[in-house]
């Protein structure tokens, strides 16, 4: 089955190791691992380009043989080249990974975006697990790979369906409901004096003293002792 990805990434991946992974810098490192563990690196390999060949299901090496230079390469991931190595050997699991979980359809951006991701996801994976010696290092980081995309991947479906939710608000509440303060000044206001519909113009619609002194023609000091006459009349319960 064709991966539903733009090959551009892996491409590039592949192309970039053909030219890394014969360097001599890759030679020199290969020289390393063979000595830390003579045993584990097959002999006809002259670099990490050819060790990630040996690794294949066809490169020669048994199960246990490929696991435990797996497990070489993870031991030693503190070395940049050596991570580098151990990514492009996890290649086919990562896109298996990937498919697993169909390429984060209905979230991300597209195939390609999420592959991409994956192994952003990979690298920084690896580099925190650099140094640690795992009898199953393959299967292990890819478990945990596949785990961490899978929480990426909720955690936005999530926070979009919470985006999505439009909260019910509840209705406010009418400030001139019957039994208010405002109703009560209302009420007096349409049928009281002046200074009433004064007090109900200041505490109600909230119009400056100032404002309500010169559309009377009066003091500030006048407006708010008719206020205060009018207030000392009002029901004692909401006074």
């Amino acid at each position: 089955m064709r991966t539903p990805t733009s090959p551009d990434v892996l491409s590039q991946l592949r192309a970039e190791w053909r030219r890394l992974g014969r360097s001599p810098a890759a030679r020199h490192c290969l020289c390393r691992l063979r000595g830390a563990a003579h045993q584990l690196v097959p002999c006809h390999v002259r670099d990490l380009h050819g060790l990630v060949e040996a690794l294949e299901p066809t490169g020669g090496l048994d199960t246990l043989g490929r696991a435990r230079v797996v497990e070489l390469l993870l031991e030693h991931a503190d070395d940049p080249l050596v991570r580098r190595c151990l990514l492009q050997t996890l290649l086919p699991g990562i896109v298996a990974v990937a498919r697993k979980l169909r390429f984060g359809e209905g979230i991300a951006e597209s195939p390609s975006s999420f592959l991409a991701d994956a192994l952003c996801e990979a690298s920084d994976l690896l580099a925190e697990w650099a140094g640690q010696k795992r009898a199953y290092a393959a299967p292990d980081l890819l478990s945990a790979l596949r785990c961490r995309l899978r929480r990426r991947l909720l955690s936005e479906k999530a926070r979009r369906a919470e985006l999505r939710s439009v909260p019910e608000r509840p209705a406010a509440p009418d400030p001139l409901a019957p039994g208010t303060m405002a109703h009560e000044l209302a009420v007096a206001a349409a049928s009281g004096g002046t200074a009433t519909r004064l007090l109900y113009a200041r505490c109600v619609l909230d119009i400056p003293t100032s404002t309500l002194a010169a559309a009377l023609g009066v003091s500030t000091g006048a407006v708010r002792r008719r206020m205060v006459t009018a207030a000392s009349s009002m029901p004692p319960a909401w006074s």
